[in-house]
């Protein structure tokens, strides 16, 4: 919200919406139709929501008012609309994955994240736009082109979840799934002003999988405020017996985010991750001064140099081994139909040893136990989500960082990826703007299975600062 009046429904946030709903304040046909309409006038703009399902949307929100009305108990995000990154299957509407390959692919079946959203009470009304199977962290394709960043619709909206989190921020939908391997919830999250949070691996499950122990990428909820994404969380959090890494905790208990305030709270500041990687200065200057603010808030606060090492190398090959296993057969059954690269990191794949692969899963083994460790000193690890802020939407990625040229379209993702080698939770939070009017998250890292007491740190900060109110210029 941008002035003193209430919000109109299309942004007000989920939790308020969700009551509403519960008491016949509003109907879930009024909610859905607003952000249809919504869709329908802004999304020209951002190319956000690139299929969509509006009759279905009314019908299914016609029905959920009826059972309202019969007594039935709502769910969670009873008449909630969502719309669902492109990467998720659902039942009888495409799921393109952003590739020419899969244009015409409508699933029999609903991924469990999307099964779990509809269970809780959602609405499905359409599909976000994807980077090309998720690769990469700026959202364009060659079947639906490029998401715009809704604060300058020059600039990228981030990615993978990019569709997911434009969208958010331009009121086309309360709250979105998506899915982190390398920062997909939390880059778009930073470039976008809203909140995007990558659960502890297992804490939202994943079926169907092709690979069930893999710790690197998982599902995640994203919200405009850390309640709406708690509330999120609180509907895909669960175990799952087909899920062999599922965390047994129910996910119920996350829609109540603590509220502890930052009193006491120890932070741990690394504005440059301690000179290990190169930072915009006024992408730096944006987490200096989230410090200052927690540290106003009564945390004690103490800059440090993270030890990362091992990150790297265990990130790029063991994702390159993900891409060849489950991307290999169709690469080869469509030649040049992919892009170069998706395809060169398949390649990267095929090429590793067993050897380089086990090297890779002990050092995944040293940062869990080393950052285990850490939290022992520290509550909460503030840090860059990324080390720029939003850039050019034409390029694949950006061709420098703080002066210094980037070698491939991973290299300037690094302040997320070193995070998720780690295996801990992590949130991206509006943490303030560029001189330029473009948004700058800050990630707040919390320790393993420790996603309630970071929600509680990053809603504190949230509340003291208000950047997230801020809206883009689209009206």
């Amino acid at each position: 919200m941008n002035g003193t009046g209430p919000d109109p429904l299309h942004y007000t946030g989920a939790v308020e919406l969700a009551r509403m709903l519960r008491g016949r304040q509003v109907s879930a046909r009024e909610v859905v139709r607003a952000h249809l309409d919504r869709i329908h006038a802004v999304n020209p703009l951002i190319n956000a929501v690139v299929t969509r399902c509006a009759d279905r949307a009314v019908e299914e929100a016609a029905a959920a008012d009826e059972r309202l009305a019969r007594g039935a108990s709502p769910g969670p995000l009873h008449g909630l609309p969502v719309a669902v990154k492109d990467v998720h299957d659902t039942a009888g509407l495409r799921t393109t994955h952003g590739s020419p390959v899969y244009a015409e692919r409508v699933p029999a079946a609903d991924a469990l994240i999307v099964e779990r959203m509809r269970a809780a009470g959602a609405i499905v009304v359409g599909k976000t736009n994807v980077p090309e199977f998720a690769a990469g962290s700026h959202t364009f394709n060659p079947v639906f082109g490029t998401t715009r960043n809704p604060y300058d619709t020059s600039r990228s909206a981030g990615g993978s979840s990019g569709g997911a989190a434009a969208a958010l921020a331009a009121g086309l939908h309360p709250v979105a799934d998506g899915s982190d391997m390398g920062g997909s919830l939390r880059n778009p999250a930073s470039f976008c002003n809203v909140v995007g949070l990558r659960p502890t691996p297992g804490r939202v499950p994943v079926w169907p999988a092709e690979l069930l122990w893999e710790p690197l990428s998982t599902p995640g909820p994203m919200g405009r405020t850390v309640a709406d994404t708690a509330l999120l969380l609180s509907a895909i959090a669960g175990p799952d017996p087909r899920t062999p890494t599922a965390l047994d905790d129910p996910g119920a208990p996350f829609a109540e985010v603590p509220d502890s305030g930052l009193a006491g709270v120890r932070v741990a500041l690394a504005p440059d991750f301690g000179g290990a990687l190169l930072v915009e200065p006024e992408v730096a200057a944006v987490v200096a001064e989230a410090g200052r603010v927690m540290e106003r808030l009564g945390a004690s606060v103490e800059e440090v140099r993270p030890d990362f090492s091992g990150a790297e190398e265990a990130f790029r090959t063991l994702r390159a081994w993900r891409f060849h296993l489950v991307l290999g057969d169709l690469l080869d059954a469509h030649p040049g139909r992919v892009k170069e690269a998706v395809a060169a990191n398949a390649a990267q794949g095929a090429a590793l040893t067993g050897g380089q692969v086990g090297r890779a899963q002990a050092a995944l083994a040293g940062l869990y136990h080393r950052f285990r460790a850490f939290f022992g000193r520290f509550d909460v690890l503030l840090l860059p989500v990324s080390q720029l802020a939003p850039f050019d939407a034409g390029l694949e990625y950006p061709p420098e960082v703080a002066g210094a040229p980037v070698p491939d379209y991973l290299a300037w993702m690094a302040s997320c990826y070193w995070v998720s080698a780690t295996g801990c939770p992590a949130v991206s939070v509006p943490g303030g703007f560029t001189s330029g009017g473009l948004p700058v998250g800050v990630q707040l890292v919390g320790p393993h299975r420790g996603e309630r007491a970071l929600l509680g740190h990053a809603a504190a900060f949230e509340a003291a600062t208000g950047h997230g109110r801020r809206r883009p210029p689209l009206d």
